[in-house]
């Protein structure tokens, strides 16, 4: 009986040490599958033309990400659109304040109108990144490409009605730090698309 005893707590020892094994190896390999994902992120990311903002913006979404292109891709044409998406939000509202000049309305009408544009370019380039199969594979990136491009025109045409003396100081200073962000943004969500298309070539 002792015997039986002894056999069955021993296999019982040796399963609860298996398991607390597995289970370290596990939480041990959570932190280094992190850290390749960063790194995979920050390699990425400096090809980019923005690359401290492509890491700061990407970074967070790591445990998402790993380190798949692909996934990469996605994940920095989602964030673009959710910036493009609270910018164009935030515009629409500012051209409604009061005590705006009548050349200051107008600017920021058109520019309300690029963001919209832009916002509906990236929200097409995303559904047909989520999409994307082997058989149409060029075809649909060359889509996803051209839309990305014409966000970031529609961004950059909105910047260009700031030029000069059409708005006052302050809200040129908050309107053009806003864009221009969002079109950094998508500037670096367009290259690394590019990149990925470029693994398929």
């Amino acid at each position: 009986m002792e015997g039986s005893f002894s056999s069955h707590f021993l296999a019982a020892l040796i399963i609860f040490l298996s398991f607390t094994s597995c289970a370290n190896l596990s939480s041990a390999a959570r932190p280094a599958a992190e850290k390749a994902s960063t790194e995979f992120i920050r390699t990425s990311c400096g090809t980019t033309t923005y690359p401290k903002l492509c890491y700061t913006s990407l970074s967070a979404h790591a445990s998402v990400i790993q380190t798949s292109p692909k996934l990469l891709a996605d994940t920095a044409l989602a964030v673009t659109l959710s910036t493009a998406r609270s910018t164009s939000s935030l515009m629409s509202k500012m051209v409604q304040s009061h005590g705006l000049k009548p050349r200051e309305v107008a600017a920021m009408h058109d520019c309300v109108e690029e963001l919209s544009d832009s916002v509906d370019q990236l929200r097409k380039a995303m559904g047909e990144m989520t999409q994307i199969k082997g058989s149409n594979f060029g075809l649909m990136m060359n889509d996803i490409q051209t839309w990305v491009s014409a966000a970031l025109t529609d961004e950059d045409t909105c910047t260009d009605g700031f030029a000069g003396n059409a708005m006052n100081g302050n809200l040129k200073t908050t309107v053009r730090a806003r864009v221009v962000n969002m079109a950094h943004m998508t500037s670096n969500a367009l290259g690394l698309i590019n990149s990925y298309a470029s693994l398929h070539n």
